[in-house]
């Protein structure tokens, strides 16, 4: 059906001293509903290697959904947002904007939440949480959603580069 790239942005979990049990959410989540992970990595929270990769991931083709975990609070070391808007070429700011709706109803720090999404060619990006339990709110709040997006863009990129 899509193919899904994740990304997780995580200082330890690069060093390989924690889990990362939030990339595994979101395959759990995804990959029964159709999904096949194209992509899977874990980087440290550096802005230009975050950036490298969502760019290399969205150019390569081989990316429909690409869902990074990790980096969107309030701390110094949080620039996966700056490293996501850094590469997108349109926003789609409705997307962390239900998100971070979802998640009020669980707790008032998704307030805090700086996530963002966008589209680059034809890969929607989008930001989630660190924490498994974040990650889960985030997708259920605009799961519904990812379907029509990603075939939309799917479209457009058959429209734009028609077939020889």
């Amino acid at each position: 059906m899509y193919t899904l790239g994740v990304l997780t942005v995580s200082d330890m979990g690069a060093k390989g001293q924690r889990e990362d049990t939030s990339g595994q959410t979101i395959k759990d989540i995804l990959v029964p509903l159709g999904f096949s992970i194209a992509r899977y990595e874990i980087v440290p929270d550096e802005r230009e290697i975050i950036s490298a990769r969502l760019s290399e991931w969205a150019d390569g083709g081989e990316v429909d959904l690409l869902l990074t975990t990790g980096g969107t609070g309030l701390g110094p070391r949080d620039v996966t947002p700056e490293a996501t808007l850094a590469v997108i070429q349109r926003p789609v700011p409705g997307i962390p904007e239900a998100m971070r709706q979802g998640g009020l109803r669980h707790t008032p720090l998704a307030m805090l939440s700086r996530a963002a999404a966008g589209i680059r060619g034809s890969c929607l990006i989008i930001n989630l949480p660190g924490s498994p339990r974040a990650v889960q709110e985030g997708l259920e709040a605009i799961i519904e959603v990812i379907p029509h997006a990603l075939e939309t863009l799917k479209r457009a990129r058959v429209e734009v580069h028609p077939p020889h």
